[in-house]
């Protein structure tokens, strides 16, 4: 079992990479969002690995962060949720919205996902509920006001990634008494400058 690669992106493709290791390049299929953070890396990168081994096919599955891997393990445990779904799933949203939606039984959020319709978003959350309720610690899944969400979602229009506008919403939501959307707009933005600024 591959866990772990190190070495430097040589190619990139639809949703894959090629990481040189000592003149080997190990082809990875990773998320969107991955796919960005490593086709902009400069030298050596570390993933976190799942190796899928098929009968006629070796699949390596890479992951930026050890929670992402930790929850595509267990999104691949769910009946008729395969690597790929998996994938799309990582890729669709952030750990922590998913997490919020299968605790709020969300099936609307989890049928925007490609690949999951109402019959798997309703399978999903049976056989994941208590799981999340588990991991919620791990995978750091805080419930945001309805208000945060819109918030972040307004950022991620603006051409903020998902990580960047919950990370800031999230920053700006303890000191703000009863907030509104807009509030949190205005807070997560001057938040956003300060930590751009020199």
């Amino acid at each position: 079992m591959i866990a772990q690669l190190s070495g430097d992106v040589t190619s990139t493709g639809d949703r894959w990479v090629v990481i040189d290791i000592g003149g080997v390049g190990y082809r990875v299929q990773v998320t969107g969002p991955a796919l960005e953070t490593l086709r902009q890396a400069q030298g050596r990168v570390t993933v976190h690995t799942h190796m899928v081994v098929r009968d006629d096919d070796i699949k390596l599955f890479g992951f930026l962060h050890q929670r992402e891997l930790e929850l595509f393990t267990i999104l691949i445990g769910v009946s008729s949720i395969g690597p790929q779904i998996a994938m799309n799933i990582l890729s669709g949203m952030s750990l922590e919205d998913f997490a919020v939606a299968i605790l709020d039984e969300d099936e609307k959020t989890l049928t925007r996902i490609p690949g999951i319709g109402k019959k798997g978003a309703k399978r999903l959350i049976l056989e994941l509920k208590e799981k999340m309720k588990k991991h919620a610690d791990t995978l750091a899944v805080g419930r945001r006001p309805a208000e945060a969400c819109d918030a972040a979602s307004a950022l991620v229009s603006l051409g903020f990634s998902q990580q960047e506008a919950a990370g800031a919403v999230d920053a700006v939501l303890p000191g703000l008494p009863d907030p509104g959307v807009q509030d949190l707009i205005r807070a997560a933005l001057a938040h956003l400058r300060e930590r751009r600024s020199p």
